[in-house]
């Protein structure tokens, strides 16, 4: 078994301090195999905000798969945000874009989906699809697959497809023919796990998609603080999303889902997701 924390939109420049260390420590606690944050590690790309991210990020287990977010990308300052957008995160962050993590029983496979000329929105091209098929289709089949980005693929009920990254249904096509199983995502500080059954109809495919709400800021948008523990088995992964407690002032166990494989189809255990 492997076991990855799932951090989201961490916007330094509106968080909440009083979550850090609470949150440094359960992380610490856990010691997941791997790290991942899915985006959004500032709120408006300044480089202040990306040196808190970094010693921020310092004080976390490693290895750690990070990802851009468009808030990653200079909104008003236009000449960083067409000519060099990521320059800030490549120097603060990572100036690997498509990292890549592989052990004896899971991939874990970064994409950026944060684009210039959108505010908000994302998007993935064919070329990065190409290097994904080819990263993922060569790897055994008892290695499961994991997609981070900061775009989601797919959705909590409430929410309209436009929220969907550019370029989902091809993507989708792809994962399925290197057999991905999990996909990542943040942006919309909204929890969530489920399948994308429903919403793609691929042929003995379904894949496994888990939102992480926000971590630490203070943009909430109606719900609490929080960051998955996911802990992955070739036959069935399972979701635990941690929420912040203010009155205890710890984050705690807030719900748990579990997903099994069916031949390449992830499907609930129980027959619902996690909300």
């Amino acid at each position: 078994m492997r076991t990855l924390v799932h951090l989201s939109d961490l916007h330094f420049g509106r968080v909440d301090a009083v979550l850090i260390a609470p949150l440094t420590a359960l992380v610490a606690e856990i010691a997941p195999d791997v790290l991942v944050v899915s985006g959004d590690l500032t709120q408006r790309a300044k480089s202040a905000e990306f040196v808190a991210a970094r010693t921020f990020l310092d004080t976390l287990p490693t290895p750690q798969i990070v990802v851009p977010g468009n808030h990653d990308i200079s909104l008003h300052n236009l000449f960083n945000r067409f000519l060099r957008p990521l320059a800030k995160f490549a120097r603060h962050i990572t100036a690997d874009l498509e990292p890549f993590y592989i052990d004896a029983e899971i991939a874990v496979a970064g994409v950026n989906t944060a684009r210039s000329l959108t505010i908000k929105d994302g998007r993935v091209n064919a070329a990065q699809m190409a290097r994904l098929r080819t990263r993922l289709a060569r790897l055994p089949p008892e290695v499961v697959k994991v997609i981070v980005t900061h775009h989601p693929f797919d959705l909590p009920d409430a929410y309209a497809s436009a929220e969907l990254v550019g370029r989902a249904d091809a993507a989708l096509q792809t994962f399925a023919s290197c057999g991905a199983d999990l996909l990542l995502a943040g942006h919309l500080h909204a929890s969530h796990a489920g399948t994308t059954a429903a919403r793609y109809r691929i042929n003995g495919y379904a894949a496994l998609a888990v939102q992480a709400g926000t971590a630490t800021s203070t943009r909430g948008r109606g719900e609490t603080n929080s960051f998955n523990v996911i802990r992955i088995e070739r036959q069935q992964i399972t979701i635990e999303r941690m929420a912040w407690l203010p009155e205890a002032g710890r984050f705690d166990l807030a719900a748990t889902s579990s997903f099994l494989r069916q031949g390449e189809r992830w499907m609930p255990r129980d027959g619902a997701g996690l909300a």
